[in-house]
């Protein structure tokens, strides 16, 4: 795998054209399995699996066993099985562990899609080309098959189930992850993702995957989920305690990392035209969700604030007086929070000119709660405080409808937009024309790219 690619961007995701790969000589799929002491079972999974996808997969395939560090016939099946199917190709390595298996071999291939399966099968094959088809067509970054999603087809014991839901119960609250399904043993990668994702996962056991997808997710990646239809091994090995009390410590290490911002998930940044809401089109705002949300937040505390003030100085004043002042400092506090937050707007540059603008449409607002109060004391002589703070409230909604559209289209006019795009056109840019010298180092022992691979048949 390269290890020169510029860290500060990620390629445009692209449809994988089947012959370009084939002229160069590398599969489009490289589909590894990770055995420890599988000499009973590893021999009919990959006739099975080569058998499967020499019929129905439309592309060229390569299917990978790695071995981690068996200490039974394996190595000596997997080598039969490499010399007798030219598709075919083992791995040993010394080291036990399943995400030392994968990033190991994941690192060192050439085919631009990787997946893995588990040996036993459990899950069947019809899913593998919708598993890896959003990854060829550029759609996706990362797919996993799930064992929990509605049209999922699962027969297991109550007890993995209720583990397994437990997990992703454990995920979905503490590290605030959308997919539903960690733990299946059928995944997808785009090979120019995991070059940057792999050198940022620290596990290399059974934690790995999740991990992987975790920092998938919150770098902004696409995850494809496909419903599986799954069988439990009775067999199956997998010591749940152990490996539950080694996942929990991985929640905790990432969740971790995660509350201090010590992990560099710029890495999976995508450049400026892959991303639709990156793109100017004519007739559609920008960013228009966002900066709504940012202003409703702003404009509910500022009008906390704007109340209190008004009552504050209503004991000394009369209603127009304490509302002006009130109105004035709550606009001067509401124009600066919606210029950082809302509209994205840094540093000084502008903030006297935009104030001044603020300043315009403060009296625009007090134009309408003052003509408001107006009315009302014309109406009823002398209304009680809680009226007043009603109407007031009213005429504050309407106020506030029209200082977005005016903050939107004369303040700031689509400025946090214009800046996100051309930051990362630049960063794009930059990244691309300094090459691998800009690029950041690799994050900490994980990178195992360098390592040996071992005996390779």
């Amino acid at each position: 795998m390269r290890t020169d690619t510029p860290w500060g961007t990620l390629p445009a995701r692209d449809h994988l054209l089947a012959g370009a790969v084939d002229a160069a000589g590398a599969p489009v799929l490289d589909v590894v399995v990770p055995v420890y002491n599988e000499e009973k079972d590893l021999e009919p999974c990959v006739l099975r699996l080569h058998d499967h996808l020499a019929r129905t997969f439309p592309y060229s395939f390569r299917i990978t066993v790695a071995d981690n560090a068996s200490t039974d016939r394996t190595p000596e099946v997997a080598a039969r099985l490499a010399a007798a199917l030219p598709r075919v190709r083992s791995y040993r390595l010394e080291e036990k562990g399943r995400g030392r298996a994968l990033r190991t071999v994941w690192s060192h291939s050439d085919a631009p899609v990787l997946a893995y399966m588990d040996v036993d099968l459990s899950t069947d094959l019809n899913a593998l080309l919708p598993l890896v088809a959003p990854l060829i067509s550029g759609h996706s970054d990362l797919a996993i098959g799930s064992r929990l999603s509605r049209g999922s087809r699962v027969v297991r014991g109550s007890k993995r189930e209720f583990v397994s839901r437990a997990y992703n119960l454990i995920l979905r609250s503490s590290l605030a992850a959308r997919f539903s399904d960690a733990q299946c043993g059928f995944k997808a990668v785009r090979r120019d993702v995991a070059e940057r994702l792999l050198p940022m996962v620290e596990d290399s056991g059974w934690f790995f995957d999740t991990e992987l997808l975790v920092l998938a997710e919150r770098g902004g990646l696409r995850i494809h989920e496909v419903p599986v239809d799954w069988v439990d091994d009775p067999d199956s090995t997998v010591h749940i305690v152990r490996t539950a009390t080694e996942d929990l410590k991985g929640v905790w290490r990432v969740g971790r990392a995660l509350a201090v911002g010590a992990l560099p998930l710029d890495r999976l940044a995508r450049p400026f035209g892959d991303d639709p809401r990156d793109r100017a089109l004519s007739g559609v705002p920008g960013g228009l969700a966002r900066q709504l949300v940012g202003f409703c937040v702003v404009g509910a505390l500022s009008t906390l604030v704007y109340l209190a003030l008004y009552s504050l100085f209503r004991l000394g004043a009369g209603p127009q007086l304490a509302n002006g002042g009130a109105l004035l400092v709550s606009a001067v506090a509401n124009t600066a929070a919606n210029r950082r937050l809302t509209f994205g707007v840094r540093g000084r540059g502008g903030a006297v000119r935009h104030q001044a603008q603020g300043l315009v449409v403060f009296a625009i607002g007090l134009a309408l709660t003052s003509g408001s109060l107006a009315a009302l004391g014309a109406a009823t002589g002398s209304p009680s405080h809680g009226t007043e703070l009603a109407v007031l409230i009213a005429a504050n909604l309407a106020a506030t409808v029209l200082r977005f559209l005016l903050f939107r289209a004369w303040v700031f006019p689509d400025r946090a937009d214009r800046t996100d795009r051309a930051d990362r056109a630049d960063r794009s840019r930059g990244a691309y024309e300094d090459g691998p010298a800009a690029a950041a180092p690799s994050a900490g022992p994980a990178d195992d790219t360098h390592h040996e691979l071992g005996n390779v048949r």
